[in-house]
């Protein structure tokens, strides 16, 4: 096998190992690369069908190509979609793009407590009914107990410290130093009641390898990440006002695989053009122990 079927096998495993082991199971949705990959590799390895919903955590502020990619794929892939918004903050107007807070605050707010309260049902949550096109408020919402994420460890240092099933307690507050050992592909999926997991099958991905098999298996990609004619584009997708497009000319897939592997972008983070991570002192660690993606 090819070094990227070798990945795509074992991501494909992992998906199958965490639906087979958790009951309450969700999948992240940011609609960038890493999850949509994940998506795709979600739909491979249970035949065209994702058994189990797909979660987005909509900020308000997210880039509306963003939304409109992801409710266009929702609909014709028949997607269980849901939304989750923390709704109290934004109609507060307790936000950076407000002048309220920071960025990093803005993220506790409108990324990690809205992810919290989404999975475990205390917050609103959205889900598409595919008969009306439209989105309802859900009613008796539940937790998820398990989530399975587009995480990778070369992304920024404190997703290096990850695990393929990473335990979370039931604030979804991450203790790195008891993270289980994973030795020769074996997984621990067997936690105490109470615990939510976090599951990471691109954890041995690259970002090259991403974009290979992107070109490989011809998965569509929202148009930020390609040049629209005016010398740049988005690497790295996330909230509008913190999110700065690269210079860059690449229009297709070839060209972005061409800038990783030779050009510009060889040597360069993936995420340097994430504002918040300065703010933050380079990394999310302090972010992802509370709960951020």
């Amino acid at each position: 096998m090819d070094h990227l079927t070798k990945l795509e096998n074992k991501s494909i495993h992992i998906l199958r190992e965490a639906y087979a082991n958790f009951k309450d199971l969700g999948m992240l949705w940011s609609i960038g690369k890493d999850s949509t990959v994940l998506l795709h590799l979600a739909r491979k390895a249970f035949f065209g069908h994702v058994p189990f919903p797909l979660i987005h955590i909509d900020t308000n502020y997210k880039i509306p190509e963003m939304i409109a990619y992801r409710d266009n794929y929702a609909k014709k892939w028949k997607l269980d979609m849901i939304y989750g918004q923390n709704i109290e903050a934004l109609q507060a107007k307790n936000t950076f793009p407000d002048g309220n807070c920071s960025r990093l605050e803005c993220c506790k707010l409108l990324k990690t407590e809205a992810l919290r309260d989404t999975l475990n049902g205390t917050g609103p949550r959205f889900r598409l009914n595919h008969e009306t096109g439209e989105y309802e408020r859900e009613k008796n919402p539940t937790a998820f107990t398990g989530v399975i994420v587009g995480v990778r460890s070369d992304e920024e240092g404190s997703r290096s410290k990850e695990r393929y099933f990473s335990p979370r307690n039931q604030t979804n507050d991450w203790n790195i130093g008891e993270q289980p050992p994973e030795f020769w592909n074996q997984y621990k999926t067997d936690f105490a009641p109470g615990t939510h997991v976090r599951i990471h099958p691109l954890l041995d991905w690259t970002e090259l390898d991403l974009w290979e098999y992107i070109q490989r298996e011809n998965i569509p990609m929202v148009s930020l990440y390609f040049d629209q004619g005016e010398g740049k584009r988005y690497r790295s997708l996330g909230c509008g006002p913190c999110t700065l497009a690269v210079e860059s000319t690449a229009s297709t897939v070839e060209e972005i695989v061409e800038e990783l592997r030779t050009g510009k972008f060889s040597n360069i983070a993936e995420r340097s053009g994430r504002a918040q991570d300065k703010e933050d002192g380079g990394g999310l660690e302090e972010l992802r122990k509370a709960g951020y993606m």
